[in-house]
């Protein structure tokens, strides 16, 4: 479809202006839009998919360890990196995936934890499990934040 635009030169020694048509044809097929500032429903972060993933991998890290100082700081970055590496795995494209894993003795204290973030609650989420045995306490969050 031809569009006409329409000009006005004015001149500032005269009071004169001319008027200009300019001609544009326009291809009848517009290229869509590629820029995503959303996921698809399908493609957002599950916490409950998350949570269970994460229950899993803490499960079989955990299961029948003792608490051990020197090795809590390996086995808290092991789950970290596990988590990660699995969540990946989910398919979650164009998430940035981060995973806090906490390690502490069981020793019939109370432990409190939060956490802060700033994001879009539209499409970043987060998921988290604790672990409990006889000897130590694990708690783990992995975070889905959409990069845009």
């Amino acid at each position: 479809k031809p569009l006409i635009f329409s000009s006005y030169l004015f001149s500032s020694s005269r009071l004169s202006f001319q008027l200009a048509n300019l001609k544009m044809d326009i291809a009848d097929e517009e290229s869509p839009n590629t820029y995503v500032i959303r996921p698809a429903y399908e493609a957002k972060f599950k916490p409950r998919e998350v949570g269970a993933l994460v229950h899993e991998v803490v499960k079989a890290h955990l299961n029948d360890k003792t608490y051990d100082t020197t090795e809590a700081l390996g086995w808290a970055q092991a789950i970290s990196d596990d988590v990660k590496e699995k969540c990946k795995g989910l398919g979650l494209e164009r998430y940035k995936i981060v995973v806090q894993s906490v390690i502490g003795e069981q020793r019939g204290e109370g432990a409190k934890m939060a956490a802060r973030c700033i994001w879009d609650a539209d499409t970043d989420n987060c998921a988290q499990d604790v672990f409990q045995n006889e000897s130590l306490f694990c708690v783990t969050a992995a975070y889905g934040v959409y990069f845009y």
